[in-house]
């Protein structure tokens, strides 16, 4: 990570919009009767800089439908509906849900046409109103970020950039590369879809209730062509969670399960190329969904 990145230069402060700030957060949480929830994973954005940085980091254009998951009280939302041609936000909460609307008729009524709310859990969605989705931009909840996120690309594959805000451990693990100490199952997984990268930091203090971690921008464009692999996703998915289950022991003993034994999984590893006492967090995705192709055939029962 470089020293930029660690300690990213403060915006210059915006003229007077129709963003919200730390004070209009706070009105309209206490006129809503909300309080920010470590189960719900909530940490509302409470600085405008911040959110407008956000939306430049991700490169949202005019023609964009940005999908964004956990709007809370619009901070984000508000921002992303200055630079996108319209925006889908899913939230879960039922309180914040039924207020985001007025929120965005309020402060920007020439663009509450172009913005549609989405009541539901972001892990149950499976089809959006309107236009596909080209870009998903979110403050997701720490608790459920790396499940909502996977699940989103894999969902809606018109999704070509995305930047998510998440805690800074997990921005780090997204974006570890092969032989990184912290390169493990969602760095994987993420790159199943995309070419994942760190995108900044972003501190604490920009957040109600302040979080007692920083978090990080993850920036994921959508690979221009699949893996390429005879294998499908669960496969070699298979493979990845079986390999880092036991991410110490070398990946003959750690597929064994996976393979149906030790020699089957070292079988499966020669085939493909891998040396059988490499460990997980060496092998790209590439050689992941190679192992995945060589899957012994399970053995019959004996009659």
């Amino acid at each position: 990570m470089s020293t930029a990145e660690q300690q990213p230069e403060p915006d210059q402060p915006e003229t007077p919009t129709a963003l919200l700030g730390a004070a209009d957060i706070r009105e309209l949480a206490a006129v809503l009767g909300v309080r920010p929830t470590k189960q719900k994973g909530q940490n509302f954005v409470i600085d405008a800089n911040t959110v407008r940085r956000i939306v430049r980091t991700a490169g949202v254009r005019p023609d964009d439908v940005v999908v964004e998951v956990g709007p809370g009280l619009g901070s984000l939302t508000l921002a992303l509906l200055e630079a996108a041609d319209r925006v889908v936000a899913v939230e879960i909460d039922d309180i914040l849900a039924a207020a985001l609307p007025a929120t965005i008729e309020a402060r920007m009524p020439e663009r509450k046409d172009r913005f549609a709310l989405v009541h539901s859990d972001a892990m149950l969605v499976k089809e959006l109103p309107g236009p596909a989705p080209t870009a998903l931009v979110a403050n997701l909840p720490y608790n459920v970020a790396v499940p909502v996120l996977l699940t989103m690309l894999d969902r809606f594959p018109s999704i070509e950039r995305t930047l998510v805000m998440v805690q800074a451990e997990v921005a780090d693990r997204l974006a570890a590369k092969p032989g990184n100490k912290v390169y493990g199952v969602p760095s994987v997984k993420a790159n199943w879809y995309a070419d994942v990268k760190r995108a900044g930091s972003i501190g604490r203090n920009v957040f109600w209730p302040a979080p007692n971690v920083d978090s990080g921008l993850v920036s994921l464009v959508r690979r221009a062509e699949p893996v390429k692999t005879t294998a499908t996703k669960s496969e070699v998915f298979a493979v990845v969670d079986a390999a880092f289950a036991q991410r110490r022991k070398g990946l003959r003993a750690a597929l064994a399960g996976w393979a149906g034994s030790a020699a089957g999984a070292e079988a499966a590893l020669i085939a493909a190329g891998i040396a059988p006492l490499a460990r997980g967090e060496s092998l790209t995705v590439e050689e992941f969904a190679a192992i995945a192709e060589h899957k012994p055939p399970a053995e019959r029962p004996a009659l």
